[in-house]
């Protein structure tokens, strides 16, 4: 692709971001502009790059395999000021604890984490879906058929992470992990000392 067109490419994918206000499937755009899916990636992550290296007030995002133009987060109270919005008020304990046990365990049900948490979680969980931090993501195969949730784009969009592999681990992860390698370690000393019998 000579360099002209790998321009004009740059700017038809920020001309379709612009426009869409959205996130917008790598698959769409590929399609729209004709390339492979790996060209308008290779493009999408050089146009990114160009935002972040001009440090301009908005730059671009990755929301699983679709893209956002977004405005950067450092300039967020100046554009709360001109377009006269009210501050989101942060989310209670209550509500991040519910968030979490829905983003490492989902599709969950409203149960599931009532039984995590030891209380009901009914307003807490519809203020999260007023909220569009999580969503119905269908009914369990069970008596009563319960709603399953899961979280959205906009969730990861709020966290700033790609996917849900970039979650943090979780402590007891963490433990369990360290406990495997230590098990590990002591089973290879075990087989060496059996091998040198």
């Amino acid at each position: 692709m000579s360099e002209a067109n790998e321009i004009n490419l740059s700017a038809a994918i920020e001309a379709i971001l612009f426009a869409s206000g959205a996130p917008v499937d790598l698959s769409r755009i590929a399609q729209a502009l004709d390339v492979t899916e790996q060209a308008a990636e290779k493009a999408l992550n050089a146009l990114t790059d160009d935002y972040n290296n001009a440090q301009r007030g908005i730059t671009i995002i990755r929301l699983k395999d679709s893209w956002q133009m977004v405005s950067r987060k450092e300039y967020a109270p100046q554009i709360r000021t001109v377009m006269d919005l009210r501050r989101n008020t942060p989310l209670s304990q209550a509500a991040l604890e519910v968030l979490a046990v829905v983003a490492y365990n989902q599709p969950v049900t409203k149960a599931f984490v009532e039984q995590v948490r030891g209380v009901d979680c009914s307003g807490v969980i519809g203020s999260l879906t007023a909220k569009d931090l999580i969503e119905e993501k269908g009914r369990l195969e069970l008596p009563g058929r319960p709603l399953l949730y899961g979280t959205t784009d906009n969730f990861l969009r709020c966290f700033n992470i790609e996917n849900l592999e970039q979650l943090p681990p979780l402590p007891e992860t963490e433990e369990k992990q360290e406990e495997a390698a230590e098990e590990n370690g002591e089973s290879d000393g075990d087989f060496a000392a059996e091998s040198a019998e």
